[in-house]
């Protein structure tokens, strides 16, 4: 009976911070684990796909991904309920455009990179070089180079639209624009900058959960 008695708009954030803190965790997860097993350089293949231990603990942070990106787009539908019939069209476009496009770039590195472990594992850890010169370049671009900027611009937009409704704390404003502009210029440069991320990610969702517990659950 409290449930239905609830508005929409009082549970959205808690929907918004359960789902950023999963993606955050998932993310930072992934991120840890390809960095511990796949060298920096694009055009280093490594010892690792010799091994097959190696090759079964990127193929499990692989199978995260998916349910990462699900988790980021309940994590983007729950903000975007939360900001309610005052959205600006032109912040909620990018906003929108970003968050899919970061998506939709992480679901094919991701693909790539199976197909690229799969072969390897078919040439016992050792599959052609240029076929993986290639493939291994490709999915470097799609996640520094592409993905991670989308990140960026996505940072951006939500920051802007938290700055003007006034959602978050200045600080927490502030923190994503920094951020955004570190994954801008050093995203394809600096190993383990993508991390910055899932941590504003994370703090945004638990912001919003402590929101969210401040509001009465009961409607008046």
């Amino acid at each position: 009976m409290t449930e239905r008695l609830t508005p929409g708009v009082l549970r959205t954030p808690r929907s918004a911070g359960v789902a950023g803190v999963l993606f955050a965790v998932l993310f930072g997860t992934i991120v840890f684990l390809i960095h511990q097993v796949i060298p920096a350089n694009p055009h280093d293949a490594g010892a690792w796909l010799t091994q097959a231990s190696s090759r079964r603990e990127v193929d499990v942070a692989l199978a995260m991904v998916p349910f990462c990106g699900i988790f980021f787009l309940w994590f983007m539908g729950a903000v975007r309920s939360r900001i309610g019939e005052v959205e600006d069209r032109f912040f909620a476009t990018v906003f929108l455009g970003s968050g899919l496009l970061f998506v939709a770039m992480m679901f094919v590195s991701t693909a790539l990179m199976g197909a690229l472990i799969t072969l390897a594992a078919l040439h016992s850890g050792t599959p052609p070089t240029n076929v993986w010169q290639l493939g291994r370049a490709a999915t470097f671009n799609l996640t520094t180079t592409f993905a991670m900027r989308m990140a960026a611009v996505f940072t951006v937009a939500a920051s802007t639209i938290a700055l003007r409704l006034r959602i978050h704390g200045r600080i927490i404003v502030w923190i994503g624009y920094a951020s955004a502009v570190i994954l801008l210029v050093a995203a394809s440069t600096v190993p383990w900058i993508d991390l910055l991320f899932p941590l504003w990610v994370l703090l945004v969702s638990v912001d919003l959960l402590i929101q969210s517990y401040r509001v009465p659950r009961s409607a008046p």
